[in-house]
């Protein structure tokens, strides 16, 4: 079933508030898939730095003496700031390949959750209310960001099976539905160098966005794309650094609910992920079209 959620920010005076807003509109659609949940946050870009966000079964042995570590390693100024399971490792932007490069010969069991100029991802086993609180993330600010409640019906309740799923560097995927040719995609995508870390479908679609994007097409371009090559049921929100895109396949049986007014634009499995936003009564609300893609993008707007 799945619960998703997104909300897109025109306003900067509600930046502080992201986190806090997002939390409670991914919280409401709990029961639609209490196994796992995820979350992922866009905030400012700072400059000339970049995060890395990873994840460690094992916190405590992993993150121990991370932050120096990579200093030798790479020997540029990096800091790591732990977050329950996750850590969000900052380092150089001309560093961040060489930075997941050395993470890997350093720290081989973690994962990268996410990596980029501002985006960061948090997902675990549990309810929303408790992956949300073991993070911080409704003291978090930011320009916009989506969510994901799973309930596993094609492979297991596991933290790398959560949603959202990124794939490129700022890039992320939260998913309600089910690809049919996901097994013939992720072949395709693999001869084209990208690499997967489970067999969830969810992860195939973003791959292939981000093979669509590295062509030069912006969100809105590769999801119309998307609409044309993934078969099956599907209904996706997705970030990138600056943009925000929804799109439904074209028979879209999954249920989803859109809002915009002059602060934001907010995207719920139900209407109820929305009753809390601010000026929610003088919202234009309607239902995504069925093989439509809507696509807001926060440098395009400026």
């Amino acid at each position: 079933m799945c619960g998703i959620v997104g909300l897109f920010l025109k306003d900067k005076a509600l930046e502080p508030k992201l986190g806090a807003l997002l939390s409670s509109m991914l919280i409401k659609m709990t029961d639609r898939g209490p196994d796992s949940a995820g979350i992922a946050i866009y905030g400012n870009d700072i400059g000339n730095t970049a995060k890395i966000t990873v994840q460690s079964a094992d916190p405590a042995k992993d993150f121990e003496g991370l932050e120096h570590a990579l200093r030798r390693a790479l020997e540029v100024p990096v800091t790591v700031v732990v977050k329950y399971t996750h850590a969000v490792i900052t380092l150089a932007k001309d560093k961040l390949d060489e930075g997941r490069a050395a993470l890997t010969a350093l720290r081989p069991e973690i994962r990268v959750m996410s990596s980029g100029d501002t985006v960061e991802i948090y997902k675990e086993v549990g309810l929303p209310k408790d992956v949300v609180s073991r993070f911080g993330v409704t003291d978090m600010s930011g320009t916009h960001g989506i969510g994901h409640t799973r309930m596993a019906t094609e492979s297991a309740v596991t933290t790398l099976g959560a949603h959202p799923f990124s794939t490129g560097a700022d890039q992320c995927l939260v998913h309600n539905g089910s690809l049919s040719n996901h097994n013939n995609l992720r072949r395709e995508l693999k001869r084209e160098g990208m690499i997967f870390e489970t067999e969830n479908d969810t992860e195939v679609a973003a791959a292939y966005l981000t093979a669509e994007m590295a062509k030069g097409k912006d969100l809105g371009a590769a999801l119309e794309s998307a609409v044309d090559d993934l078969d099956g049921f599907f209904t996706f929100v997705v970030g990138t650094k600056s943009g925000f895109g929804v799109v439904r396949d074209p028979i879209a049986c999954k249920p989803a609910v859109m809002a915009e007014t002059d602060q934001y634009v907010a995207f719920g499995s139900e209407y109820r992920a929305l009753v809390n936003l601010p000026g929610i009564e003088n919202a234009r609300i309607w239902e995504p079209e069925p093989a439509t893609v809507y696509f807001w993008d926060h440098e395009k707007a400026a």
